[in-house]
Parts: structure tokens; sequence; C-alpha cells
């Protein structure tokens, strides 16, 4: 006979690409930033900007709540514009029980959207925080800004815990043109991961709970599972991917041209396959693409509700569903 889930501790971590979550006022430091106002190029107005909060608030309500019954530890966020943003967010009604700080950095990114940490203050514990920047370059040799990636660490349910949190240059300039950057962004990750675990412990799932290092990379890497940057910078160097079996020909996290992708994915340190007395270990990982976030009809259909499509205003979620991971407590 199975044991029911409520008879363990059970948390869940999610990753969200919330799709451009700006405010309504113009930053004259951000670039595209006025694009986003009442006259600007997408006409985001406050009602509009509202409903994308109570929207973005109601899927990070649900994401893993069929598993553990309450409202996700951890969300790394990306596509956030600012602190504001964030404020307002975790100041939803279906948030408010969440009990939710959040961590954010200024990145030099360019379209102004940076990447954030959203964390339950009953359950997680920061110690550390920092943004890890990325050095570009393009053909003539000039920095090319992209986002920074969100360190964290902390104790997570008793757990100390190494997060990443990331969002990856895109591939607007074409999937080979681009795919040096990507990997590039995963050696200077594996650079800071080496430094902060010097004896290489995330390989090792049997050290007593405050011997271990365990870490969790999540975020919107603009490449799929089996791709270069993923499959041949990360996983060889103690690390499994939970998220990649839940591509397939029918779903993903994203659709592009009738194609889904898992640009969106969990990658978690080995010794989170663990049965160490009191530690946090892998139980599953999933997809949220439930149908309230999905198109419910036209040539669209199934496919993540989306806040845009270009310039035409949609009223959506996210191009994004959320991905997450359930971690239970020995």
């Amino acid at each position: 006979m199975s044991i029911p889930s409520h008879a363990f501790e059970q948390h869940t971590i999610a990753f969200y690409n919330v799709e451009n979550l700006f405010d309504v006022v113009d930053d004259p430091h951000v670039f595209l930033d006025e694009d986003f106002t009442e006259f600007g190029r997408q006409n985001w107005t406050r009602n509009r900007y509202e409903k994308k909060l109570l929207k973005i608030s109601e899927a990070i309500s649900k994401i893993g709540f069929e598993s553990t019954g309450k409202l996700p530890a951890i969300v790394g966020l990306a596509e956030i514009e600012n602190k504001k943003v964030l404020n307002d967010l975790i100041q939803q009604p279906k948030l408010e029980k969440g009990h939710y700080d959040f961590i954010h950095y200024n990145s030099p990114d360019e379209r102004g959207i940076d990447v954030a940490f959203l964390y339950d203050t009953r359950v997680f514990e920061p110690s550390h925080s920092e943004p890890l920047q990325i050095l570009l370059e393009n053909e003539q040799g000039e920095r090319d800004t992209t986002r920074d990636i969100l360190y964290v660490n902390g104790i997570l349910a008793g757990t100390p815990v190494h997060i990443y949190v990331n969002h990856w240059p895109s591939r607007r300039d074409g999937v080979e043109a681009t795919n040096n950057k990507r990997v590039e962004v995963a050696r200077q990750l594996m650079e800071h991961i080496e430094k902060v675990d010097r004896e290489r412990k995330r390989i090792l799932n049997n050290l007593p709970i405050h011997d271990s290092h365990h870490v969790i990379i999540m975020g919107d890497f603009n490449d799929d599972p089996e791709n270069d940057s993923i499959k041949e910078g990360i996983l060889p160097n103690g690390f499994d991917n939970p998220t990649a079996g839940l591509k397939n020909f029918h779903r993903g996290s994203l659709n592009h041209q009738f194609k889904w992708n898992l640009f969106d994915q969990i990658l978690i340190s080995k010794s989170l396959h663990n049965d160490v007395p009191d530690s946090l270990y892998f139980h599953k990982a999933d997809i949220f693409d439930d149908i309230m976030l999905r198109q419910w009809k036209g040539k669209y259909r199934g496919q993540p509700a989306r806040t845009f499509v270009g310039k035409n205003y949609k009223g959506g979620y996210s191009d994004h569903f959320p991905v997450f991971a359930v971690f239970r407590r020995n």
C-alpha cells in the first residue's frame, strides 16, 4: 500500500518566466521600458498591469499544490523589471499566505529584464546572495550584455542549499549563431560552482546534512535538455536533469511555430538523491501546464495563453509554463 503524500514533509521549488512583468512607469535608465507605458508601443495601462499581477499570482499559488497542499517554498522568476513589481506581486491576495520575501538585483540587460528569487520566509532562510555578472563579447569584440545569474544560498527546511536562477541569451539571431553564447554562460556558471564547491561534495549523496553541498540550477536556458550548453556544459559536472523527460512532441514549457521546447528546466546535484536523516531529497518534477494557463480555442489551442502576441494584447498569463520540482524530507 502506498504512503499518502501528506505523510511527508514536502516543498515545491519552481521556476517561471512571466513574460515582461513591467510596471507602468517609464524608467529613463531602461532601454525598452517606454514600450510598457500607457502611451507606449504595448499600450501598457494600469488595468493591464494589475490584471497581469493577478494572473501570475494565481498561477504561482497553484504550482505544486496538488502534491504538497501549499504554496511553493521558492520560486525563481525571469523577465522581472524591478523591485516594485515584485513587491506588488507578493502582495496579491493569492500569495499573501505564502509569507513571501524576494531577492533581486538590477542587471545590465538591454531590455531591462532581470531574474528574481521569491521565498517563503517560514521555510527558507537566506545566508548569502549575489548577482553573477556574465561577460560576453559580440563579433566586434564589444561587451554583449545579458542577464546576470542570481546566486542564493541558505537553509531550506533545515537543509543547506545553493540555488542559481538563470535566464540565458536568446535565440533571436538564430540557434547556431547564438549557441556559443549559451555554452559560454554554462562555462561561467560552472566556474562559480567549482569555486564554491572545491571538494565536489555535490556528487556525494551520503554526507551528513550540514557537510553536504546541494545545488539547484533553475532557469530559462533558451536551450533544450539535449543541447550542448546543458548536456555537455552542466550535466557531466555532477548534475541530473529531472525535467528532461517531460519534453515530448506534445508537451513542453513553450511553443514556437507549433513546436514544443523545454527551455525552462530545473537541474539538481547528485547529492539530492539521498537518504540522509533529516535531509531534503528530490521526489519528482513536472511542468505546470494546467488548462487555466492554456489557450482554449483557435489555432493556438493548448499553447501558453500569452499576455501579448507581438503588439496585440491577449491578456493571458505568460508565453511560458512554469516548471517545478518537489522535494521531500527524510
